[in-house]
């Protein structure tokens, strides 16, 4: 068969998943149980570590598949969403699922799938264990797409399970406290499985410890009250910082950029430690490993452009704490675009005071149901007597925000910083 109409049945596999996106979130683990069966249960077969959070959970996942793969172990990564393709949310030692692999699923499984019912995210945690078995990984590092308690994914029960920081972020799908969220995302702690918490609010933390204790989690380890995280240096090659512990200090060093990423480092680390054998190795003498640590769009800096992901107010705020700790040359211009269910005026207000110029926009690929209207975004930011365009074509945004000196920031949501990648040619895979 020829490349192009191999192209075209992978091009006809993913219309027939994203088509299942449509409806809104189904949550629940009964159809993702059902179909996993069918399939011979394979997330039973492969040993995980599953992270829940609102911000962070990338990082902690990336910064994991490093750790073990520095083991020399073979590691399966399920990730969401993507920025480019599809693929990027199934890799096993950085390389993602074939385009043949994808098709071949979609196309046994679909009648099945039809059946269920199934939403996207349910397929497609069935394809990732499913490759993951035939891959033969040794072990799983699994992020969760939404909450955590119903999110597909907890269908495992994990060697450890984390939860990064929890913010306000899919109010109508987990609450509008950060308590209710926290609950959601508590959800994968597992009776007689090690809970890692790197929430870094105290009573937060303290409230997800009790939640995971009623879980019948154990250990139950809080990063912030275990280990001392201090002497943290940020620079554009990366985060270097000391852990402290009554018995020792060690100084690390992680290429992701930010404070934020000296307590992702340690929350993937605390994690390894309390899996236990054959795993815990990994955090005895880390450096080598967490030297190769890759995620695309978390503060990424290519040239002069920076790329991130920051899609909540939340991530606004470490973003900003980020820029004000590189100091990037100015003028700063931020092309941004935002969904419209997320708190943009939220955003746009954090990050105000750290922006020369901003660039408003819509992308490609965010559906039509959650675009927002960079018009009204153009009114508020006028109103606040910021500097702002809008532009409703999203390659002119991005040649408006790129030309002239300074720094382009894109961010808002993982479309702008995708499709910005995508037409700048800038790969979101690491092998």
């Amino acid at each position: 068969m020829n490349e192009s109409s191999e192209t075209s049945r992978y091009a006809a596999a993913l219309d027939y998943l994203f088509a299942r996106v449509t409806g809104g979130w189904k949550m629940g683990l009964e159809r993702t149980s059902e179909l996993l069966s069918l399939l011979g249960d394979p997330h039973t077969r492969v040993p995980a570590f599953h992270v829940a959070g609102t911000n962070g959970k990338g990082s902690v996942i990336s910064t994991l598949e490093a750790l073990l793969r520095g083991q020399g172990l073979r590691v399966g990564k399920y990730t969401s969403p993507h920025l480019i393709d599809f693929r990027e949310r199934i890799a096993v030692n950085g390389v993602p699922i074939s385009e043949a692999d994808v098709v071949a699923f979609i196309e046994r499984w679909t009648p099945e799938v039809e059946r269920l019912g199934a939403t996207f995210f349910e397929a497609t945690t069935g394809m990732a264990f499913d490759h993951f078995v035939r891959e033969k990984v040794d072990v799983a590092v699994i992020e969760v797409g939404l909450g955590g308690r119903l999110d597909s994914t907890n269908v495992i029960t994990p060697v450890s399970a984390g939860v990064s920081s929890i913010g306000i972020d899919h109010v109508q799908y987990l609450g509008d406290t950060v308590e209710l969220i926290a609950r959601e995302k508590a959800g994968i702690f597992k009776r007689g499985v090690p809970a890692v918490i790197g929430e870094g609010d105290a009573k937060l933390r303290a409230f997800l410890v009790e939640l995971a204790h009623e879980a019948g989690a154990s250990p139950v380890r809080p990063v912030a009250d275990e280990w001392k995280v201090s002497g943290i240096s940020v620079s554009l090659q990366g985060t270097s910082f000391t852990l402290t512990t009554v018995e020792s200090a060690r100084t690390l060093r992680t290429p992701l950029i930010g404070r934020h990423q000296a307590m992702n480092a340690a929350t993937a680390l605390s994690m390894i430690e309390s899996a236990g054998s054959p795993y815990a190795i990994a955090a005895v003498d880390p450096q080598r490993a967490l030297d190769k640590v890759r995620i695309a769009g978390r503060f990424q800096s290519v040239g002069s452009i920076i790329f991130d992901v920051a899609h909540n107010p939340a991530g606004c705020e470490v973003l900003c704490e980020t820029l004000e700790a590189v100091k990037p040359v100015r003028p700063l211009t931020c092309l941004m675009t935002a969904l419209r269910d997320k708190d943009w005026q939220a955003m746009m207000t954090t990050l105000a005071p750290l922006v020369d110029r901003f660039v408003l926009a819509s992308p490609p690929s965010v559906p039509a149901d959650r675009a927002w209207s960079p018009e009204e975004a153009l009114e508020f930011a006028l109103a606040n007597g910021w500097k702002a365009t809008a532009e409703s074509d999203f390659d002119a945004a991005l040649a408006g925000a790129c030309e002239g000196l300074g720094t382009t920031l894109i961010t808002g949501s993982f479309h702008a910083v995708g499709d910005a990648m995508a037409r700048l040619q800038v790969s979101p895979l690491v092998a």
